[in-house]
């Protein structure tokens, strides 16, 4: 039986040290981080990068070298990057982001690049052309709708059908919950399904993903710090280990 890839998300766009100890800011603790959750069972890093403030940051040149020190630390672990706005940036600093690095691959937010309607069929067209593994960010049903529209104009291609759904939101707080899943459901035919989860019922939400055929599951300190019990994880590599352990368990 094949199991979902789980990719771990170790520190997100927003949350700092205040938020837990053990998020990592620098390159050097998101690669510490790296090879501690890729030896607890992550088979992928979705990989945000911080300025000399610790602030959100898509510079390119950042990139490169996390890029870089990740390649040759744990070569065997797969990375995305983001091109996540988080009220800092807009459409074309996004897309010049994307053609500056070309990575293999991205995820992207749809509600984020179609504020430019004229620029986001530029940015699928890239990727595209360059052969960048999209994953479209949903965080709900209308993202969804979007996603289909745009697919059946022509915009995002075909083989752009990738997706990862949201459960819950940062802000204004809201935990995800399982059977949110079942309001998505009849507009995910034909996609590939990622998850993540705001709040205590993250692993929850992720093993109903893996239950209705899910191909990655995204856990870790951007969308939660809390175990199912309440209390905060450790760091990120138990929270991978304690969803890496459930889905053996559930496939057993």
């Amino acid at each position: 039986m094949t199991h979902p890839l789980i990719m771990v998300a170790p520190n997100g766009a927003r949350r700092g040290k205040a938020d837990h100890a053990r998020l990592p800011l620098d390159l050097a603790d998101i690669v510490a981080e790296a090879i501690l959750c890729h030896a607890a069972g992550a088979g992928a890093l979705h990989l945000h990068i911080r300025d000399v403030d610790g602030a959100h940051s898509l510079d390119a040149g950042r990139y490169r070298e996390a890029l870089g020190e990740l390649a040759r630390t744990v070569p065997t672990m797969a990375v995305q990057i983001t091109t996540e706005a988080a009220g800092i940036y807009g459409p074309a600093e996004q897309f010049a982001c994307l053609n500056a690095l070309r990575p293999a691959w991205a995820s992207v937010s749809l509600r984020e690049i179609a504020r430019d309607p004229d620029l986001a069929p530029r940015l699928y067209a890239l990727a595209a052309d360059q052969g960048i593994r999209l994953q479209h960010i949903a965080y709900d049903r209308a993202d969804l709708d979007l996603l289909a529209q745009s697919r059946a104009a022509g915009i995002i291609r075909p083989e752009q059908d990738e997706v990862i759904c949201v459960l819950g939101a940062y802000a204004p707080p809201r935990a995800g919950r399982p059977e949110e899943l079942a309001a998505l459901a009849p507009a995910l035919d034909g996609l590939r399904l990622g998850l993540c989860a705001f709040g205590a019922q993250e692993q929850a939400c992720l093993l109903a993903g893996a239950g209705v055929g899910a191909e990655i599951l995204r856990v870790g300190f951007e969308n939660n710090l809390l175990s199912p019990d309440g209390s905060p994880w450790p760091d990120n590599a138990a929270a991978v280990a304690s969803l890496r352990h459930h889905l053996e368990r559930k496939a057993a």
